[in-house]
């Protein structure tokens, strides 16, 4: 597919690939606002991007618009596909470009040229009758699009300002092939399904209530899940030699300042006064580490130090179940190391994400992030930071994409994105590799020649957080979590009130055994309490009556059809025991380790 840039050259590439992903959904959001403009002439257009997954457009219609009319615009838009319009660029001066859109009754154009530098020039993007000024790219022709379709209607302020006027967002997506199309909504129906905040709700995982916006309660089977992650974890990093610490959660203005994140992160940092001392509740893990870090002297022959740590932090973000919280447990690490030990140190951390993501059966693919607008530091230690993240990552064989300006604002970062069960991606583990914090604190350590020398610093996570983690899992896996990670693993089930005694102590066998087993003891009919166990998705279900008890044997249901089964039949405890052990093992198991 070919897709032409704003100096006219034409690069030619794959949908899969991001320049060309991101063209080609560019464009779509032009033919959409094309037939906007044919059907209702009076609107303004705004704004419409790319996104991760399709595009938007923002419009004042300037009367009501409704879901109803998405048809129209949708047929209107395969007018304008099936034309095959080509895709021309051109360039104009600022002043001229602002009176060509004022000249159109653009008024948003018009404000967004105005808004550049004087002197800037502005690219145009032409495709029939329909023109506007965009910084592109976008592909060489309409009728690349194979499949679209408009999916949502939004508000949305202009600017993101809410003192500005609320517009019409119509959020859509478009494929080069009808079959892409057709597996993008088929994903978008599993998604409804797999709702982390449904299936939470309704396996008693976790709740958000009105007395805490986007800080999550977290419920018994819940708790038992996040322990679970946790308790990977520092199995994980105790094997790899981190020294796992804790931070306070509170610390004094002064060592944001000093760290940059009062600069540069202070509108999503939570804050007090006490004492007549200005304090933030950390947002972040590592000024607290590069405390800890500088306690006592430091020897070469201590580094690489590796420093874990489970912190909560937070961060006043906008809010989507556990996805976007505001009290998060980041699963951080800072690693303190010579130059020498940066390639070896980086990789090490590439290979345990990469551990971590295949016990959950996720794939990943890797983008490094390079030196944003707001950033600290000199040219030259970007280019040898960014120079070492290509270096570690190259001599692995990893492939990797580059994310022009999105590094962190002490350093450039490689982040990784896992593809769960049905297709979508999610950034979690980043490695950040920083030369600015150990010199900010004034961070050395004695070498080999009895000199002080500055450490350099990796910040990492591999989770990214436990709660959105979790929030990932439970969609990832629809509530269904393998045998280890679910937070009851067998329910027993007693047939009446005679077997309940032999119930009870089956069930206190199993736990002595560290299995996670419930005794329902309801007075409810044996039919009803198999379908709750099946609701909550409990994997192995232990039907119990006055034959199981004489014979002291379980009769074992399986949630997932093992052997082609789910009723396994009659089975002695201890084999059910080793049954369950195995699972644990062979899928993730502390014993695997």
């Amino acid at each position: 597919m070919k897709v032409l840039r704003r100096d006219g050259s034409i690069y030619e590439g794959s949908f899969e690939e991001k320049e060309v992903r991101e063209a080609f959904w560019h464009t779509s959001a032009h033919v959409l606002a094309q037939a906007v403009k044919r059907l209702y002439p009076d609107t303004k257009c705004a704004i419409g991007p790319a996104i991760s997954n399709g595009f938007y457009y923002d419009f004042d219609f300037g009367v009501p618009f409704s879901e109803e009319q998405l048809k129209d615009v949708e047929k209107e838009m395969g007018k304008i596909i099936g034309e095959a319009l080509p895709l021309e660029v051109c360039e104009r001066e600022r002043q001229e470009a602002a009176a060509f859109m004022a000249e159109r009754k653009e008024p948003y154009k018009v404000e967004l040229i105005l808004a550049l530098p004087e002197g800037e020039t502005v690219s145009f993007y032409r495709q029939g009758d329909y023109e506007e000024s965009c910084a592109g790219p976008h592909i060489d022709n309409t009728c690349r699009i194979g499949a679209f379709r408009l999916l949502s209607l939004a508000g949305a302020y202009w600017r993101g300002d809410e003192k500005n006027k609320m517009l019409t967002r119509i959020y859509g997506v478009s494929f080069p092939e009808a079959s892409g199309l057709a597996q993008y909504l088929h994903m978008l129906e599993e998604a409804k399904k797999r709702d982390h905040r449904k299936l939470g709700k309704e396996l008693g995982l976790f709740t958000i209530m009105e007395e805490g916006p986007g800080f999550p309660f977290f419920l018994p089977k819940g708790l038992a899940l996040k322990n679970l992650l946790i308790g990977y974890w520092r199995k994980l990093h105790e094997r790899e030699g981190y020294q796992e610490i804790a931070t306070p959660m509170m610390l004094d203005r002064r060592l944001w300042e000093i760290s940059g994140h009062w600069e540069h992160y202070r509108d999503k940092m939570y804050t007090t006064a006490i004492d007549n001392r200005e304090f933030a509740i950390k947002p972040m893990n590592c000024p607290g580490g590069m405390l800890v870090y500088k306690m006592e002297p430091r020897s070469y022959k201590e580094l690489p130090l590796r420093l874990g740590e489970l912190g909560v932090v937070h961060r006043h973000e906008q809010l989507h179940g556990l996805m976007r919280v505001r009290c998060l447990t980041q699963d951080d690490a800072h690693i303190f190391m010579t130059e020498g030990q940066v390639v070896e140190e980086i990789q090490k951390v590439v290979r345990l994400i990469g551990q971590v993501y295949s016990r959950f059966g996720f794939s990943y693919h890797v983008e490094l992030s390079t030196r944003p607008e707001d950033s600290i530091g000199t040219q030259e230690e970007w280019e040898l930071a960014t120079g070492a993240l290509e270096r570690a990552i190259r001599e692995m064989g990893i492939p990797y994409m580059v994310n022009e300006g999105d590094g962190a604002f002490y350093g450039p970062k490689l982040d990784f994105h896992l593809k769960d069960s049905i297709g979508r991606t999610w950034q979690c583990g980043t490695i950040q590799l920083d030369f600015q914090l150990p010199r900010r604190f004034e961070a050395s350590y004695v070498g080999a020649d009895g000199e002080k020398h500055r450490p350099i610093m990796i910040h990492r996570t591999v989770f990214g957080s436990i709660e959105r983690f979790m929030g990932i899992l439970i969609e990832h896996y629809a509530g269904r979590f393998p045998v280890w990670l679910s937070p009851v693993q067998v329910m027993v089930l007693p047939v009446s009130e005679k077997s309940l005694a032999y119930a009870g102590e089956v069930t206190e066998k199993l736990k002595s055994q560290n299995i996670r087993a419930e005794l329902d003891q309801r007075e409810e009919k044996l039919g009803y309490k198999i379908r709750e166990a099946q609701l909550l998705k409990v994997p192995y279900m232990l039907v119990l009556g006055e034959k199981e008890q004489e014979k002291q044997t379980l009769s074992v249901r399986a949630r997932d059809a093992e052997e082609g089964k789910q009723d396994l039949g009659e089975m002695a405890l201890p084999d059910f025991v080793q049954m369950v052990e195995r699972k644990e093992t062979g899928f993730f198991g502390y014993k695997a380790l």
